[in-house]
């Protein structure tokens, strides 16, 4: 079986530089990531020594819960054999890690990531 960590929560935000002052500025939290995506930043903020992250995402980008996987194939062909409510294809996006959404049994979104793994 594939290891799997909560990587980040992804917070939709209507300003992201205004959001980022205010998580490092008032709450104290460290960048973590700060890189191009699209059309703007992709900016990922966290505790200092936590792990989880805070992802500071525009309203195109999907909010919620991104778990992290060593393994995004063997994860997906798991969770489409119990049947789970998981996208058909693992998506491609070029530069981003492979990835895949998946639907809680209340409907909620979980998108898992492949960490490490590069395009596959």
């Amino acid at each position: 079986m594939s290891h799997t960590i909560i990587g980040n929560v992804g917070v939709r935000v209507a300003d992201q530089q205004r959001a980022l002052e205010f998580y490092t500025k008032t709450l104290g939290f460290e960048v973590r990531r700060d890189v191009a995506f699209g059309d703007g930043p992709w900016i990922e903020v966290g505790p200092p020594g936590g792990q989880t992250t805070i992802a500071l995402i525009k309203e195109d980008v999907p909010s919620g819960i991104r778990l992290f996987t060593d393994d995004a194939k063997a994860m997906h062909a798991r969770l489409k054999a119990s049947g789970a409510d998981a996208d058909d294809e693992i998506m491609d996006l070029g530069d981003v890690p492979p990835m895949f959404t998946v639907r809680d049994s209340e409907g909620n979104t979980l998108i898992i990531v492949g960490i490490g793994q590069g395009n596959e």
